[in-house]
C-alpha cells in the first residue's frame, strides 16, 4: 500500500523546506499489516510556527500547545505534529506540558504500544527503535517501555490495548496484560464518552470474545454489573457455560454491528439476580430478560450512549427470550413493534443465543430461520406494519369528523386490525370500518 498523494504532498513540502517528515503511528502499523489506514498522521522536526508559515492558508492551529497543526488538502485534512517529549500526566489523560525535540526516536518513545511507535518516510523507509515490526510479525501487543508508566499517563490506553488486541488479533505480552489489570482502576478518571467510543470498537473486533474473557475486571470498573456474571454456574442442562462465558460465546456468533454486539454482551446480565433453584437442584432465571433490560438501560446511560442506541439495545435485550410465533400474524406484530432492521437484529441475537447453549440444545436454528423466511415473504408482499404504510391518513379521518388525539388513537386501532389480519389495508375497507365505529358510538350516545 502506498502513502496517499495528499499525504505525500505534505511530506514533500516539509522535506523541501529542510525539515524531517514521517508518517507515524497507526497508519504505519496498518500499512505493514496490509490494511487500509483510517487516519494518516505526520510527525516532523519543524516547529508549529514553521508548519503554519510553510502551509499558509492551508494550515489551522488546532493544537499548538501540543505541537499540532492541521493542514487542509483537496482530499482531506492531515494532522502534522512536531516531535515532542511529554511532561507529567496528572489527569491520566493528557500531559501537563510538552517539550519539542529534534529527535524522532524521543517522540516515538512517548507512544503507547510498540506497533504504534513506528514511522515511515516518503521513500518507504521505516524507523522502528522499539521493534514494533517484530512484534507485529510475532502477533504481540507490547507497551513501549514501562507499561505501568504508559497506562498511568493515559488510562484510556488500557481499553485501547484491549481494542487493538480484539481488532488486530494481537496477543498481549504478559507484562502488558498484567499491567492492564494492575492499573484498571485508573479508568475511573476517564470521561464516559471516551470509554464508550473505545468499548464499542473493542466489542466489534473479531477477537473481542477472548479479550473480554481475559479481562472482565476491566469492564467491571465502569460496569460493575458485569462481575456477578463471571463464573456464575447456570445449573441447567441447556447450558455448558457460565453466564459470562455464554454471553461472550453469543457475542462471537454475531456480526460486528454495535447495537447487536452490545445486546449480545448484556442480554443475560440480569440472570444472577433472577436465579432460583428448584427442588431438583435445577437453575431457573424467571424474568431475567426484564431484569437484564433494566440493568442495560442504566449501564448505557452511565456511558452517555445516545438515546437511540440505548433504546434499541434495551429493546433487543428485553425481547431476546420472547417467543415470536412463526406465523404471519406473529411476525407482523413483531414488525410493528420493532421495525424491519431491529427485528432482523433480534433474530440474529436469538440465533447467537441458541448457538451459545449446550450442543444438545442448539436445535432452534431452523425455527428462527422459519421466522426470517416469513419476514422476507411479508416484506416482499409489502405487508403493512407501520402507520406510514396504512392506506388511510389523518386527513381522511378529519373528513369523517375525527379530531385531535382521537385521530391518533383511531389510526393506531386501524393499524392493529390490519396487522392482526382482521382488516385489509385498503382505503375503502378502513374508512367503512371507521364509519361503522362512528355510527356505533353515536348510537350508544343517543340511547
Amino acid at each position: 500500500m502506498e502513502i496517499p498523494k495528499h499525504v505525500q504532498s505534505v511530506l514533500t513540502a516539509l522535506e523541501a523546506a529542510g525539515h524531517e517528515a514521517w508518517c507515524v503511528g497507526g497508519c504505519v502499523r496498518d500499512i505493514l499489516l496490509g490494511r487500509s489506514p483510517e487516519d494518516w498522521d505526520v510527525t516532523t522536526s519543524a516547529l508549529p510556527e514553521e508548519v503554519l508559515a510553510l502551509f499558509g492558508l492551508q494550515a489551522e492551529p488546532t493544537g499548538l500547545r501540543h505541537g499540532t497543526v492541521t493542514v487542509k488538502t483537496p482530499e482531506t485534512a492531515v494532522e502534522v505534529t512536531t516531535y515532542r517529549i511529554d511532561g507529567a500526566y496528572h489527569d491520566h489523560r493528557r500531559p501537563d506540558s510538552v517539550v519539542f525535540t529534534a529527535s524522532l526516536d524521543q517522540d516515538l518513545a512517548r507512544r503507547d504500544f510498540t506497533v504504534n511507535a513506528m514511522a515511515m518516510d516518503l521513500r518507504g523507509k521505516v524507523r522502528d527503535p522499539f521493534k514494533g515490526r517484530i512484534d507485529l510479525e510475532q502477533n504481540v501487543l507490547r507497551c513501549v517501555g514501562n507499561p505501568d508508566r504508559r497506562f498511568g499517563e493515559d488510562a484510556l490506553r488500557i481499553l485501547r490495548g484491549m481494542r487493538f488486541s480484539a481488532v488486530l488479533g494481537l496477543e498481549m505480552d504478559p507484562g502488558t496484560s498484567a499491567s492492564i489489570e494492575r492499573n484498571r482502576a485508573l479508568l475511573r478518571d476517564i470521561a464516559p464518552e471516551r470509554i464508550q467510543a473505545e468499548l464499542m470498537k473493542l466489542l466489534c473486533g473479531p477477537n473481542a470474545g477472548w479479550v473480554l474473557e481475559n479481562h472482565p475486571a476491566v469492564l467491571g470498573v465502569f460496569w460493575p454489573e458485569i462481575l456477578p456474571m463471571v463464573g456464575f454456574d447456570q445449573r441447567n442442562i441447556h447450558h455448558c457455560f457460565d453466564v459470562w462465558q455464554h454471553s461472550l460465546a453469543a457475542l462471537t456468533q454475531t456480526s460486528p454491528v454495535p447495537v447487536l454486539r452490545c445486546a449480545a454482551l448484556l442480554h443475560d446480565i440480569g440472570k444472577p439476580s433472577a436465579f432460583t433453584l428448584d427442588g431438583k437442584g435445577v437453575g431457573h432465571f424467571y424474568g431475567h430478560a426484564k431484569a437484564s433490560a433494566a440493568l442495560t438501560d442504566g449501564m448505557l446511560r452511565r456511558l452517555k450512549f445516545s438515546n437511540n442506541f440505548r433504546e434499541r439495545t434495551v429493546r433487543l435485550v428485553e425481547w431476546h427470550d420472547r417467543d415470536i410465533p412463526r406465523t404471519d400474524k406473529g411476525v407482523r406484530r413483531a414488525l410493528r413493534a420493532l421495525g424491519e432492521e431491529d427485528l432482523r437484529l433480534l433474530l440474529a441475537l436469538k440465533r447467537a443465543d441458541n448457538l451459545a447453549q449446550a450442543p444438545a440444545y442448539r436445535g432452534r436454528q431452523a425455527e428462527i430461520q422459519k421466522g426470517e423466511n416469513i419476514l422476507d415473504k411479508l416484506l416482499a408482499e409489502d405487508a403493512c406494519f407501520s402507520l406510514k404504510q396504512l392506506a388511510v391518513k389523518g386527513g381522511d379521518l378529519l373528513a369523517l369528523g375525527f379530531s385531535g388525539p382521537e385521530i391518533g388513537r383511531a389510526l393506531e386501532a386501524l393499524l392493529e386490525q390490519v396487522v392482526d389480519g382482521a382488516l385489509p389495508n385498503e382505503q375503502a375497507a378502513l374508512l367503512d370500518h371507521l364509519q361503522k365505529m362512528r355510527d356505533a358510538a353515536s348510537g350508544e350516545e343517543t340511547m
